[in-house]
């Protein structure tokens, strides 16, 4: 007891070497922006899903390679799968990677992006296997920049957009 007849206890933060330290785990995705071009101005299909705190945001389709893939043939399936759009790779734009916790470990996460363009299917989420994109929309490229929820992914469309620009 204290002084005041309350009892008093001082609480320690934990030491670093008491802090428990996560695995780490390495996951490789795919995807990408597949784009149309037959209509003026060129759009792009993109994905929207609930995030964690239940929001709607838009995203470009993108998931993990399967048995022996390679990048290149996740992101074929991966699109076609979560858009409904069958497409064909024109040029690769760059590696995102990035870091986060899930359940019990850290993950660090390398997503291959690529430009495809479309040639084949209709809008439609319901190929999506684990039924995480709501709905799917041709965004028109100059828009882009608006709608998609992380600035990783504005980067990647920006370079598609410089891409297409130059002639891919």
């Amino acid at each position: 007891m204290g002084p005041t007849g309350y009892s008093c206890r001082m609480s320690r933060r934990p030491s670093r070497s008491q802090h428990r330290v996560l695995p780490t785990v390495d996951e490789t995705s795919a995807g990408g922006l597949v784009i149309d071009r037959d209509g003026s101005p060129p759009r792009a299909a993109v994905i929207a899903r609930i995030n964690r705190t239940g929001q709607f945001e838009w995203y470009l389709p993108k998931g993990h390679l399967e048995g022996g893939e390679s990048p290149q043939e996740a992101a074929v399936r991966e699109i076609e799968e979560e858009t409904g759009i069958r497409g064909r790779i024109l040029d690769r734009l760059g590696t995102i990677d990035y870091w986060f916790s899930a359940g019990d470990r850290r993950v660090h996460k390398h997503v291959h992006h690529y430009l495809l363009e479309a040639v084949g299917g209709s809008l439609s989420v319901q190929g999506d296997p684990d039924r995480e994109a709501v709905t799917a929309a041709w965004v028109p490229l100059e828009e882009l920049m608006l709608r998609l929820a992380f600035p990783n992914e504005r980067r990647i469309a920006r370079h598609a957009s410089a891409r297409l620009e130059a002639g891919a």
